[in-house]
């Protein structure tokens, strides 16, 4: 009878242990992917201090631009689309901040995430947009950014950083804001 009773005693404690293990090897595998999820995010999303990353797009006149045909100028680098209220309510003084500034090394470069190129083009049209910008319906360069949230700006200094980081609409004739891009040159 005591040979009965003892062995589920020893049984337990090898049970219990399997289960710590189990329990231990799943928490360091959720770990492990977490801490993988995090660090593709973590790369992906630029702030200011970063470099920014090198892209290429053609413009809507068929020019082909890199972020390094900027070099020694400030670079505004706009993601946008036509569906977005946000975009369209700022749209209008980004003409007038490309007009401000575009004889002052300042580039305002606007690239579309719409699906369909006539929607983008419309919508130009539509806001008399002189300043240059490109279609991108696969979101390649907004992507390399972190870019998720429309309209989202970058402000690239002469050296290729990133200086400034705007989410949403903003007010691009706002004499502090200017100044402030006048003060990079």
């Amino acid at each position: 009878m005591s040979q009965t009773q003892s062995a589920p005693a020893e049984a337990k404690p090898a049970a219990n242990t399997v289960d710590r293990t189990l329990v231990l090897m799943i928490g360091a595998a959720l770990l492990g992917v977490c801490l993988l999820m995090w660090d593709a995010v973590r790369d992906r999303v630029i702030k200011p201090g970063d470099p920014a990353p090198d892209f290429q797009v053609t413009t809507l006149d068929g020019r082909t631009l890199t972020r390094a045909n900027f070099g020694g100028k400030v670079l505004v680098l706009n993601f946008w689309a036509s569906w977005c209220p946000p975009c369209a309510e700022e749209t209008p003084s980004m003409e007038l901040f490309h007009k401000r500034l575009k004889d002052k090394s300042v580039v305002l470069l606007a690239v579309s995430v719409d699906k369909k190129e006539d929607k983008y083009k419309k919508f130009l049209k539509r806001f008399g947009v002189t300043f240059p910008t490109a279609f991108d319906p696969e979101a390649r360069v907004s992507d390399s950014y972190g870019t998720y949230r429309y309209p989202e700006t970058y402000i690239i200094n002469k050296d290729g950083r990133v200086v400034e980081k705007i989410i949403g609409r903003k007010n691009w004739i706002d004499e502090n804001f200017v100044k402030s891009i006048e003060g990079m040159l």
